[in-house]
């Protein structure tokens, strides 16, 4: 080998090495409560602020030009999709190649499932019998990961189940409000939007309250479940201009057609006009408040594009904290044995 590739290898060697050494420090003794992600209930506020500060370091990892390091070097991930994704499937895939793990990706229509009529349970446990080590699962039916994890030996990851949950989507939002305002205590939060057809808001809102965060709950009256306020420890309103007075982040969510949003409200053009996050709505929170959606977005609608693409956005923030936090539970989940 050259000498100044075989130097290049070297140098690459000591930084994985040394990296390790700081996941390792920072973890220290603790550990995740379970071998599972199914739902924020399962993870207390010290849980999560393991994964917060071993995604920090991740944030580290991801800007480097070789992004590859052999900390899971040989082990198995299969990203298991039944429903459209981008933003989430592709950091999960991104998140195992980045650390050597070997990923297959398995789609609703390219299965057994659609095209034979098996169960979902007895396509997992195939995949259990081929000794996957981690299996993301996304489907349109809530409990779906639950139900699996109960039947297998590899770890599930919940990256959404229907109209429920989608915990990781909660644990990178607060990381982004940690890091774009150095705590999430105290702070003042108003999710905007389709609340009864969101596992996003249903994930975040309960990830907030273990954060001693009430959150302000806005939406037409349609599209807010039955007793929110009692459930979920929140404040509900119906109007949009009193919900973001003073608060320092307003998430806008999607108005979910593909789950029978419609029906719920007069059309989307009205809508648009009572919920869209715009400059004067940004106006009435605080001077310096940010605004976030979880994608996709249906811009004039959620959110205004010159709110979407300007300084007060932390949509792009969001990706890029998803991949680092993919890359830590990953590494929580699947490397405790080697560490």
């Amino acid at each position: 080998m050259h000498p100044r590739r075989q130097k290049l290898w070297e140098e690459i060697g000591k930084w994985q090495e040394d990296f390790e050494d700081r996941l390792i420090k920072v973890i220290g003794n603790r550990k995740l409560p379970g071998k599972n992600i199914i739902s924020i209930d399962e993870l207390s506020k010290e849980d999560m602020e393991l994964v917060f500060d071993c995604t920090k370091l991740f944030k580290e990892f991801i800007i480097k030009p070789d992004k590859k390091i052999n900390l899971l070097k040989g082990m198995s991930q299969i990203n298991f999709f039944f429903e459209a994704s981008t933003r989430t499937r592709v950091s999960f895939e991104l998140a195992g190649k980045n650390l050597s793990i070997d990923t297959i990706n398995v789609s609703g229509s390219g299965s057994t499932i659609d095209k034979k009529g098996e169960t979902l349970n007895d396509v997992v446990r195939t995949l259990n019998a081929m000794h996957a080590d981690i299996i993301i699962l996304r489907h349109a039916k809530a409990g779906s990961p639950e139900m699996i994890a109960g039947q297998i030996n590899a770890p599930v990851i919940n990256a959404g189940d229907g109209w429920h949950e989608h915990p990781t989507q909660a644990m990178l939002d607060l990381y982004t409000m940690l890091d774009k305002r150095g705590q999430i205590e105290g702070l003042k939060v108003a999710l905007v939007g389709d609340i009864k057809h969101s596992r996003v808001a249903g994930s975040l809102i309960r990830a907030l309250n273990k954060f001693g965060v009430k959150p302000h709950i806005v939406g037409p009256p349609t599209l807010m479940p039955y007793g929110m306020e009692k459930v979920f420890k929140c404040k509900v309103f119906n109007h949009l201009d009193e919900a973001v007075k003073g608060v320092d982040i307003i998430y806008a969510l999607r108005i979910q057609l593909e789950r029978a949003a419609g029906g719920d409200i007069p059309s989307v053009r009205e809508y648009s006009k009572s919920y869209c996050v715009n400059q004067e709505r940004l106006a009435l929170a605080k001077f310096d408040a940010i605004v976030m959606h979880p994608g996709p977005i249906n811009r004039e609608v959620d959110l205004k594009t010159e709110i979407m693409e300007s300084d007060r956005s932390a949509v792009e923030a969001q990706v890029e904290n998803g991949f680092a936090l993919r890359l830590a539970l990953l590494y929580l989940l699947l490397g405790g044995d080697r560490r």
